[in-house]
């Protein structure tokens, strides 16, 4: 196999001589596998014991060979020893999290983490006597001075959504290592053609395959990439609480990365040129794209990615509702929660969050955001349907005629 990014997208994981000398990986369904007799259980016992890997399969819920060719494929590409699949990028994470805290650790975490990961921290590892520490976007100066003697784990990501802020992962990394503390970052909006994390020194790089990776908007899935030693303490984890990812999504997976590095670069050249357009639009205040100049992490950015994605999260210079229009005047993009198809999807996330203002308010949410995920449509065609939806709203302070 080449070393080329598209070649390992294309083989990893998979190689020649598979099942009935199928070109596709096979979809592998079933539950649990047979023994011939009692001598295969006992070697198959002892291997396990001594640690061997890619062992031939048990039960379901400890592996299954379709599953097996996306973790070598996802490991390949980010440049990492081993990956684990996961029934969702929620299941990743929160394994993560549960594997290497314990009561009385503490953990450093960005504020501007996806909430559903920043609600679980509250929520549940609060239950547990796990304390936290919250920084906000850009003070990674502080990052030093809030680590303790019981700091056992730093979680960001990379970048943030929804306003994409870029973390200096090498800075996070030297800070980390000389306090041995591990370091894990949620790196679903890069995906590895625009970042790999390993490569600035993070231990653990985690995905919601269900966005880029699948690209097609049709599975569920998560992803985790480190070190053999510390995903076989996930991977037992992952065994008991049952998180495992299916076999048609892994599949769906398989299929999906394939065209990975293609869909990408697509999507950042629509990206970049979407976030142009916006910024020069005079019924929009403020867009937030690392690819741009205006953005306060444009220069890291820059030097640590390869390309900025196709999502721009930008507000619109009116209030919720007049937002809400634009939302309603979108042709194209579909209204959803997701990212990272094929399909442009656009949202509001206020209106996803409450009703409440304040608890809108509490997420850091402006009621005028849009998060703008491209798909891989012509760029034209996105940008003049996104400049007759924002056309059909006058700016604050203006009289509709």
């Amino acid at each position: 196999m080449g070393t080329g990014f598209s070649t390992k997208a294309v083989h990893a994981g998979e190689g020649k001589g598979k099942p009935y000398d199928a070109v596709t990986m096979p979809i592998v369904q079933t539950s649990t596998y047979a023994f011939a007799n009692t001598q295969e259980i006992l070697d198959f016992v002892a291997k396990k014991e001594s640690g061997e890997s890619n062992l031939r399969g048990e039960y379901g819920r400890y592996g299954n060979p379709t599953q097996t060719a996306v973790e070598e494929k996802v490991a390949a590409l980010e440049g990492g020893e081993r990956a684990l699949l996961f029934s969702s990028g929620m299941g990743a994470i929160t394994t993560v999290l549960l594997a290497f805290l314990n009561r009385g650790d503490h953990l450093v975490i960005a504020s501007s983490t996806y909430r559903q990961t920043r609600n679980f921290v509250n929520d549940h590892l609060s239950r547990f006597g796990i304390e936290v520490t919250f920084l906000k976007d850009g003070e990674v100066h502080k990052l030093e001075s809030s680590l303790r003697p019981n700091t056992k784990l730093i979680f960001c990501e990379v970048p943030t959504n929804p306003y994409l802020r870029v973390i200096d992962l090498a800075q996070v990394s030297a800070i980390a290592r000389q306090h041995g503390v591990l370091t894990a970052i949620d790196s679903t909006f890069a995906t590895p053609v625009n970042v790999r994390p390993i490569e600035h020194g993070i231990d653990l790089v985690i995905h919601s395959a269900t966005k880029y990776l699948g690209g097609h908007n049709d599975l569920l899935a998560g992803i985790v990439v480190g070190s053999r030693e510390l995903l076989s303490r996930l991977e037992s984890l992952r065994g008991i609480l049952g998180c495992v990812g299916s076999p048609h999504d892994a599949y769906g997976l398989l299929r999906g990365m394939k065209t990975l590095e293609l869909r990408v670069a697509k999507q950042n050249k629509t990206g970049q040129k979407i976030a142009t357009f916006l910024e020069a639009h005079p019924r929009v205040r403020v867009v937030h794209y690392p690819g741009l100049p205006s953005h306060p992490d444009y220069a890291i950015a820059t030097k640590q990615m390869t390309g900025f994605g196709s999502v721009i999260s930008f507000e619109v210079d009116g209030d919720i509702h007049q937002t809400s229009q634009v939302i309603d005047n979108l042709q194209i993009p579909f209204i959803g929660p997701t990212l990272g198809g094929v399909e442009a999807i656009a949202q509001q996330q206020a209106v996803f969050i409450s009703r409440d203002p304040v608890k809108r308010a509490s997420y850091g949410i402006s009621d005028s955001l849009i998060r703008y995920a491209a798909g891989i449509e012509d760029a034209d065609d996105l940008i003049t349907d996104l400049d007759q939806a924002l056309n059909t709203i006058t700016p604050s302070g203006e009289e509709t005629e």
